[in-house]
């Protein structure tokens, strides 16, 4: 087991397995690579990357990642079943920090509804799975799902048998959602000081928000002894979420003379990091989000401003620097050059080795040609739409529209498919239905299923009439869904390019559909 330090709470993230579970979140190996490249950029100290044995596409990604990162422990989750752990062993094999998460429930919800275990064959196989996995692993975590709902003094029992077993980390998911902060505190002071050799592992909280209190129980664990949370990017997550990254960090950080705590996270880095995934997913936060939502450093009533003005912490706890957020002051222009432009990325945390600069600055020259003024939001875009690299089957070449009172709006386009280029025009009710129907047609003639669309959003990501508008649409076809993100000046291009993202990410998806559900902590 790696050395403890009692004043640091270690940051596990689980945006690509549980925050994935998010419906329409689906990443494909390069997304997740992505943002995986980008946890480790912001610190955090284990990534878990996904469930290796749910499908041949999530093996592909875990391992992807388990090889691509070198600071974090990379995990994948297994039940307590012989093909499961020796598949999650497989998968992180490359890893330099390579480790394993099992988990099986332990509520009696749980035991009598899903799994028909009783609670002695439940601890059994507990015990019997750790003691696989420490076997090809050292870094071991054992979880008690739905541990919130389950029996104490049960709990203290499988947790002393996964102890005996090898389990280096405990964790102690509160899987609904059901738990109340003052009631979380007493069970983790409670297990630390009833199971037996709970003082020589890290005690780990993982919750979900269905009542609104991840962020505020994941705060009671730790003033229960957890050293460790669970959380993910922005709080995706099944249902309503999980214990949101950016928050429970920052509550540390900026209430450290409260928990005399600290995290790795290099804060300066979140809101790169929360504009990525949102990138990567489609998924928007709410402008009143903490921390990274678009309202969460502004000031409208006079009264705030007077104060703000006069100084900042009249009404600010934090500044907007200490989170990476940019200023949105002019920063660059078409006559700017690759230095100026490299080094705005620098002092903005945008730039790191990976990103494809000829791409990124090319990105940025064809859209200064197009607006007056280049904001640092922008530049945000750009980074985030050249980090991800999605197989491309389907490809717009041109667009053409057209719109008048008294005639329907049509858009006439060129898409590659395939190997094969094809032409197709149609008309709808605006120019954007207009053509998404042509997008549809071109997908029809190559036997393909039209897809539905399930929703569609458009953000400016600045002010202004030559704004970026930042586009993101979720289509369905069959049980099968996914999202399409793209900025442009000009939206209707923005939402073609979405459109055809999203089919991209369709065609992945369905040619890796996972086996079976998959749930976990």
């Amino acid at each position: 087991m790696e050395e403890r330090e009692e004043s640091v709470v270690h940051v596990f993230d689980t945006t690509l397995r549980d925050g994935e579970q998010s419906p329409g979140a689906t990443m494909n190996v390069e997304e997740k690579l992505a943002v995986a490249r980008q946890l480790e950029e912001l610190g955090v100290d284990v990534i878990e990357a996904g469930f290796a044995v749910s499908s041949e596409g999530d093996f592909a990604s875990v391992q992807a990642v388990a090889a691509a990162v070198g600071r974090p422990v990379v995990l994948s989750l297994a039940r307590t079943k012989e093909a499961d752990i020796l598949r999650a062993v497989r998968a992180v094999e490359k890893a330099k920090r390579p480790g394993i998460h099992v988990f099986i429930a332990t509520s009696d919800i749980h035991l009598r509804h899903k799994l028909m275990m009783s609670r002695e064959q439940v601890k059994e196989a507990a015990g019997w799975a750790v003691e696989l996995a420490r076997k090809h692993l050292e870094h071991v975590e054992f979880s008690a799902e739905d541990a919130s709902r389950s029996d104490r003094d049960y709990l203290v029992s499988v947790f002393d048998e996964a102890v005996r077993a090898g389990a280096s980390v405990l964790n102690v998911p509160d899987t609904t959602g059901y738990a109340i902060p003052e009631q979380t505190q007493a069970l983790f002071e409670y297990l630390r000081t009833h199971v037996a050799g709970g003082d020589r592992v890290r005690w780990s909280t993982h919750c979900h928000n269905d009542l609104g209190m991840a962020v505020a129980n994941s705060l009671a664990a730790v003033r229960g002894g957890a050293r460790q949370i669970e959380c993910t990017l922005n709080g995706i997550g099944e249902r309503a979420g999980n214990t949101s990254l950016e928050e429970v960090v920052m509550a540390l950080e900026t209430r450290a003379d409260y928990f005399a705590l600290r995290t790795n996270v290099k804060t300066e880095q979140l809101y790169r990091a929360s504009r990525l995934l949102t990138q990567v997913t489609g998924i928007e936060v709410p402008i009143n989000k903490p921390i990274v939502g678009e309202n969460a450093f502004a000031h409208e009533a006079g009264v705030h401003q007077d104060g703000v003005l006069k100084n900042t912490l009249t009404y600010e706890i934090m500044r907007p620097e200490r989170i990476g957020r940019p200023s949105n002051s002019l920063v660059l222009g078409k006559h700017s050059g690759r230095h100026a432009f490299l080094d705005r990325l620098k002092t903005l945390g945008l730039w790191y080795p990976e990103l494809d600069m000829n791409k990124a600055f090319a990105a940025f020259k064809a859209l200064a040609d197009k607006k007056k003024n280049v904001y640092d939001e922008d530049l945000v875009a750009i980074v985030a739409e050249e980090s991800v690299r999605v197989p491309k089957q389907y490809e717009l070449i041109d667009l053409e529209t057209s719109s008048s009172t008294s005639a329907s709006p049509r858009a006439r386009l060129r898409v590659r498919v395939g190997e094969a280029t094809v032409e197709t025009e149609a008309s709808g009710d605006g120019v954007v239905d207009a053509t998404y129907n042509a997008l549809a047609s071109a997908i029809e003639r190559f036997g393909g299923s039209r897809p539905t669309l399930e929703r569609y959003v458009v953000k400016a990501i600045t002010g202004g009439t030559d704004a970026q508008g930042e586009v993101s649409c979720l289509l369905r076809d069959g049980e099968t869904s996914a999202i399409g993100q793209s900025s442009a000046t000009d939206i209707i291009v923005a939402s073609a390019h979405a459109y055809v993202a999203a089919l991209n990410k369709l065609q992945y998806l369905k040619a890796h559909r996972p086996l079976e559900a998959n749930h976990g902590p």
